[in-house]
């Protein structure tokens, strides 16, 4: 690990110069900055998928910023690295552990519907529109979040002011970062969609090219935008010229004349946006083998149902099961607790989701009797009734589970003085609505798509229909673990629906099968959604588990990835842990402020 530690030293500190100075992180050279999936030391961590926007998030607790200060900063870099997972486009939810009060408190940035959407947005003449035409479209566009989440976790618990923040970003952005062969493979698979936007194109795809693994990929009106929000403050996204450009790719979505896609036009308005407002809200919490599960309540339904598959879980003890029988409940209570999210949560602004009850032991026991070790269930399962829990029954027809879109990305980071982030954001699919802002540099999320095109199965009421000012359900699931009020790990992953699964096989498998925290992240996933079949990843698939596990009636697809996850973890000693993924996109980056000791 020596020489990897040192290339991570030697990132840190000219990136810590640049921020001190208030300059920004490192320019980048022709070779790509080392990806390290696991480090240990003091001083605070910082763990994402790009080894740029950890060293920024490292840069900031070098020079006294704590962990809020250093989560903004790497997810400025991340819209920079990551343009189509995340961006000042989108939206996420942000998950803090504040170390002197012993609370977690969470913000809720999902972006939300125009005021004039109702149950039938992408529907026509009574039949949902495809998929396609609402992926790629103004229509599927919501207020972006992302701006707003900074401003308020900076508010609330920051030291440092937003321009200096947005420093490094600002500066990576102009002078620019190492193509990899992701980014590569992320833009050729939306090449027929990007050359269908002009602004898009020409960011993306400079001469009609793909970019070249290990040339350097500038963004210099992202620069420009990064400079005026740090001037004028997040408020310029939802309020003046900027806002005015968002509204009018919206409205009027630039496509070259050339295009034969039908791109449809959504409709929001400038006081969309001027209405835009985070919800600060108490985070779920379920406990797990004497442990305090804290997680992002709806909006999300990641806290939901992550706790009610723990719930059910915790009366078992998976330390003492076969690989069979641990996959085989894991699955199990994936397949419950979906069935559950999908009739009972949504957006509680605008429906009554039963949170608590969702969350309680005794509907949890009421729902976990149906697993049997020799068994499987069938999809779709009917939900239970968590006001009304009935032993071992269902309650109303079953419906499958809405298609969610799988990109997004996750940091966690931590401070010398104990505070933790853990936070996720994404602008929906990979590349997002493919309209890039003219004159901007960042990508339009098409976060709506997350909304049902119609109810799941006729007749079955649906807590995600469209609806306005409504947030579309997510299934982001950022999470804090705390033993007697102190933390004991954070983790979370991108992924769509396939984040809750790989939130709970990451915990569990650190939790119960004793997993190193770089070693849960890396096991190979299997994803269980109220399917008909579990998606597997090759370790799995080509795994002689897999014909055990049919042999009791599970059935299996193939999935070459699932989730691509990142966490921190506090040691007895003091030191903290940062665990990334080992190969999946790529790899993450995981960094620590001192590797080699205390200061």
């Amino acid at each position: 690990m020596r020489a990897p530690a040192a290339r991570q030293l030697a990132l840190v500190a000219l990136a810590g110069a640049l921020v001190s100075t208030g300059a920004a992180a490192p320019p980048t050279t022709t070779t790509p900055p080392a990806k390290v999936p696991v480090a240990v030391g003091y001083g605070g961590a910082v763990a994402s998928v790009d080894a740029d926007a950890s060293a920024v998030g490292i840069a900031v607790l070098r020079s006294g910023g704590n962990a809020v200060d250093a989560a903004v900063a790497t997810a400025a870099a991340l819209g920079v690295t990551e343009p189509y997972s995340a961006g000042i486009g989108g939206g996420g939810y942000f998950v803090y552990y504040d170390a002197r009060s012993r609370r977690v408190h969470t913000i809720d940035g999902r972006e939300t519907a125009p005021a004039t959407a109702t149950e039938t947005l992408f529907q026509e003449d009574g039949q949902p529109i495809p998929f396609a035409e609402g992926q790629t479209s103004g229509r599927g566009v919501g207020v972006p979040g992302t701006p707003a989440t900074w401003r308020s976790a900076l508010q609330a618990w920051g030291t440092r002011p937003l321009d200096k923040l947005l420093k490094p970003a600002e500066k990576l952005a102009r002078d620019g970062f190492t193509v990899d062969s992701t980014f590569r493979a992320q833009t050729e698979l939306n090449q027929d969609r990007f050359k269908d936007f002009p602004a898009t194109a020409k960011l993306f795809l400079p001469g009609g090219a793909l970019p070249v693994v290990g040339s350097t990929f500038k963004n210099p009106d992202l620069a420009a935008t990064y400079a005026e929000l740090g001037r004028k403050g997040t408020g310029a996204l939802y309020r003046g010229p900027l806002a005015e450009d968002i509204v009018r790719a919206v409205r009027t979505p630039p496509v070259d004349p050339a295009a034969t896609r039908k791109v449809r036009p959504g409709d929001l308005t400038t006081a969309d946006l001027r209405a835009y407002a985070t919800e600060r809200q108490d985070p779920t919490r379920v406990s797990y083998r004497g442990l305090d599960v804290y997680s992002m309540a709806p909006s999300s339904s990641g806290g939901t149902t992550v706790g009610e598959a723990l719930n059910i879980l915790e009366r078992t003890d998976l330390s003492k099961l076969s690989e069979t029988q641990y996959l085989h409940r894991f699955i199990e209570a994936s397949r419950i607790s979906f069935a559950d999210r999908g009739r009972w949560v949504g957006d509680p602004a605008a429906v009554d989701v039963p949170t608590r009850e969702l969350l309680s032991q005794r509907f949890a026991d009421s729902r976990g009797c149906l697993i049997a070790p020799d068994r499987t269930l069938t999809s779709p399962l009917a939900p239970g009734d968590p006001r009304h829990p009935a032993p071992c029954g269902g309650s109303g027809q079953a419906a499958p589970t809405t298609y969610e879109g799988e990109n997004t990305t996750h940091l966690t980071a931590a401070d010398r003085w104990g505070n933790v982030v853990s936070y996720t954001l994404t602008i929906e699919s990979t590349g997002g609505s493919a309209i890039t802002v003219p004159g901007r540099g960042f990508l339009l999320n098409n976060e709506l798509t997350d909304f049902s095109f119609a109810p799941a199965a006729p007749g079955v009421p649906d807590p995600n229909l469209p609806g306005p000012g409504k947030r579309p359900r997510s299934s982001m699931s950022p999470t804090i673990v705390l033993e007697d009020g102190r933390p004991v790990l954070a983790v979370g992953s991108p992924g769509g629906a396939t984040i809750i699964t790989t939130v709970l096989q990451t915990l569990i498998g650190h939790l119960d099968r004793g997993l190193p925290l770089v070693d849960a992240i890396a096991a190979p996933r299997a994803s269980q959604r109220n399917q008909t079949t579990t998606e597997l990843e090759p370790g799995l698939w080509n795994s002689p588990l897999r014909a055990e596990l049919e042999a009791i009636g599970q059935g299996f697809r193939q999935n070459p990835e699932i989730g691509a996850a990142t966490g921190v973890q506090r040691l007895p000693d003091g030191r903290w842990l940062a665990a990334a993924e080992t190969s999946r996109r790529g790899g993450g980056s995981a960094m620590v402020v001192h590797p080699h000791g205390r200061p």
